[in-house]
């Protein structure tokens, strides 16, 4: 979920810690601003996953990309990933991304997210979420919705 709550004064100065200390250009611009999941305990979870390297992959409605205007992740993209309350903790890259319907994801896809020891307990979650997000976004989660499997690597840790 975009990140609404995060000070520009701190993530300016956490994206130009993360140029320097990477040696990217000044110029290298983020694709978003986000935290995981609706809730602040799911949040920070799923965030901690990320940080120790267990989850590398998320899942989303393409329909609520097309809802807000937003433009699908590519490869190489950039992503600051905030904890809850908005402080950035992380910078990851993009490295692959599939567009596939909710009912053909297998537990070799939804695996990598790091989040379930099965695809009945990954699609009982995500199916509770996407009916939230659908509801605040006016959308209704269908079987065969398309969703964007997003792989991703962690590039930079504070």
């Amino acid at each position: 979920m975009e990140n609404e709550k995060y000070s520009e004064e701190k993530v300016d100065i956490f994206w130009k810690e993360f140029l320097i200390k990477t040696g990217r250009c000044e110029t290298t611009k983020y694709l978003s601003i986000f935290h995981f999941e609706l809730t602040e305990k799911w949040a920070n979870e799923l965030l901690r996953l990320v940080l120790i390297g267990q989850k590398k992959a998320t899942a989303s409605s393409l329909w609520s990309y097309e809802i807000e205007g937003e433009r699908v992740p590519e490869v190489g993209d950039l992503s600051i990933v905030t904890d809850w309350e908005g402080v950035p903790r992380c910078v990851i890259e993009t490295t692959a991304v599939t567009i596939i319907p909710f009912s053909d994801i297998t537990y070799d896809i939804c695996k990598r997210e790091g989040e379930d020891d099965t695809l009945e307990s990954w699609r009982v979650g995500h199916i509770k979420f996407f009916k939230e997000e659908g509801k605040q976004l006016g959308y209704e989660f269908k079987n065969d919705m398309p969703v964007i499997f997003e792989d991703f690597e962690v590039v930079y840790q504070a």
